[in-house]
């Protein structure tokens, strides 16, 4: 049963018309905003959802996602009762099971990544609210009928006869984010989550007596209406990433150069709409999650068909170098989940914004088909690396000789520090210390892990960029997912953040998977918070 909605009057000190009212308002149909729908209605709110894109182009970034979602977790047998086949079967056979190794992930673990890879500078309220409900979102999400299987070509390698997962990051939607996002709107409409697309929010509507968010302007089929929000209204609306003009004022020159990786709606909306308000911003502004992203995709928007398979994370079996024939980063410095969001931007900064990732025959058994195949990407192949580099000079190399000399200057250092250390084996599945930085011979860019030659052909290269997923900066909130005031940091009556438009959490970098899960977490906060006010003000009580 839906709350109480008296007409249009949302409070005793404010009265305004609508041309409709709910008890909660959403605005963004990611994964975000429809963890905030769903569980608001869930608790019996009356929700309306609405959403910039028209349907067929619907999703935000969570459609373009891998769908994979870090939680802590008590080891494999922990979550076997609800994981499922590719094939949509239920359960794991035993035959799999026994040729799993699976660390469990504790909230320790999870802190710890979170603190590696942003330097301590996260907001330590928001990260003990992302790892204390990571699990039980998760678990939110299986008991509504998400189908989650084991990421076995993503966070595992075969060897010796096991699965080896690495990361913490173990799990993801079956048919990630297509998938995600067709769960969102069955669930969503199950529960009579009124969804408009094609309906962009325009602005909020404030309550002249108190500055609360009481409404949202939107345009939708043809002319501009007004709705009422008798207990809020969550904004899920995203970045600022498709914004050229943005990334350029905010991340910095060149950055409006850059691929989109998802969604082009997101071009900061609920940033402009909130700060109208006097929204409090919060976080990493000169900060975004950049991947290396095939050279030759989409420049404004991603690819409803192949969405992920445009990412290119194989580099730590191998090397990235830039038109000048260099390599400009440790590509072993941590596992692929821990540095995929960040060397986008290294990339964004070579000549032309470009760089190759190359790889021997030794390295190259071990790309993901996904993300490397032939129907995926432009593949560049040879027999010799005289004859790679040849074809690379055609696709933008502009020093051979140097290019030869980096990979022959990273074989030596590598053959050295073998020599050195015999007991080191390589191993893609842990931090297994392969390194190129030896006592009698290292690099002044060295590769920490994974460091093997690059010298059994065929070899196998890819043109890469930079792809933009969503930025960092974003609102300031509390711990129940309030709008914060930048006059007064207090909270701004009626107005909740979830998603990528918070801010605070991520800086530089994030651990991979935490973005989902962490749009689950506060958007079910935010949902279920704005369905409890509007439960109260409908049986007459107005204290915020």
């Amino acid at each position: 049963m839906a709350f109480p909605v008296s007409g249009v009057q949302l409070s005793s000190q404010c009265t305004m018309n609508f041309d409709e009212s709910y008890d909660v308002v959403v605005i963004g149909g990611g994964n975000a905003g429809f963890s905030a729908a769903i569980t608001a209605a869930q608790s019996g709110a009356r929700v309306c959802l609405l959403e910039k894109a028209p349907l067929e182009d619907a999703g935000g970034n969570t459609f373009y996602t891998a769908a994979a979602f870090r939680c802590c977790f008590d080891g494999l047998q922990d979550l076997l009762p609800n994981l499922f086949q590719p094939d949509g079967t239920k359960g794991l056979p035993q035959s799999h099971i026994d040729k799993i190794e699976m660390a469990p992930y504790t909230e320790a673990d999870f802190h710890a990544d979170i603190n590696r890879v942003t330097k301590g500078r996260a907001d330590p309220v928001l990260a003990d609210i992302l790892v204390d409900n990571s699990r039980e979102s998760v678990q939110w999400l299986m008991d509504n009928g998400a189908r989650f299987i084991l990421s076995f070509n993503r966070q595992s390698f075969f060897i010796d006869g096991k699965y080896k997962f690495w990361g913490g990051m173990v799990m993801n939607m079956a048919g990630q984010g297509k998938e995600l996002f067709e769960f969102h709107m069955s669930t969503a409409r199950k529960h009579r989550v009124d969804i408009h697309f094609n309906s962009p929010a325009i602005d909020l509507i404030a309550d002249p007596t108190t500055d609360g968010a009481v409404g949202v302007k939107v345009f939708r089929d043809g002319s501009l209406r007004t709705i009422g929000a008798q207990g809020g209204i969550v904004l899920a609306c995203g970045g600022f990433q498709a914004s050229p003009a943005l990334r350029a004022q905010y991340l910095g020159p060149g950055w409006d150069l850059a691929h989109i990786r998802g969604s082009k709606y997101n071009t900061g909306d609920g940033h402009t709409m909130a700060r109208k308000l006097g929204a409090k911003l919060e976080g990493n502004y000169s900060g975004c999650h950049s991947v290396a992203w095939d050279a030759n995709s989409p420049l404004a928007s991603g690819n409803r068909v192949l969405t992920n398979r445009y990412t290119k994370s194989g580099y730590p079996l191998g090397i990235m170098v830039n038109i000048d024939g260099r390599r400009f980063v440790d590509e072993g410095f941590d596992l692929r989940n821990f540095t995929y969001a960040v060397y986008g931007k290294e990339i964004l900064k070579q000549p032309q914004g470009i760089a190759f990732q190359v790889w021997d025959a030794n390295g190259s058994r071990f790309l993901r088909q996904e993300e490397y195949a032939d129907d995926v990407t432009a593949n560049i192949r040879a027999e010799t690396l005289d004859q790679l580099a040849n074809i690379l000079v055609t696709k933008g190399l502009k020093d051979k000789t140097q290019f030869l000399k980096t990979i022959a200057e990273f074989n030596a250092a590598c053959m050295s520090f073998q020599q050195e250390c015999p007991g080191t084996r390589f191993d893609p599945a842990v931090k297994d210390g392969m390194s190129t930085q030896g006592t009698s011979r290292s690099l002044e860019i060295g590769k920490t892990n994974w460091a093997m030659p690059i010298e059994h052909g065929p070899f196998q290269a890819v043109e890469v960029t930079c792809g933009v997923t969503f930025t960092f900066g974003g609102l300031a909130v509390t711990r129940a997912a309030e709008v914060l005031s930048e006059a007064t940091f207090r909270k701004i009556d009626g107005l909740y953040c979830a998603g990528e438009l918070l801010g605070g959490l991520f800086w530089d970098n994030y651990p991979g998977g935490s973005g989902l899960t962490m749009g689950t977490v506060m958007g079910r906060i935010a949902g279920r918070e704005a369905a409890s006010r509007a439960k109260t003000r409908g049986a007459g009580d107005d204290s915020m």
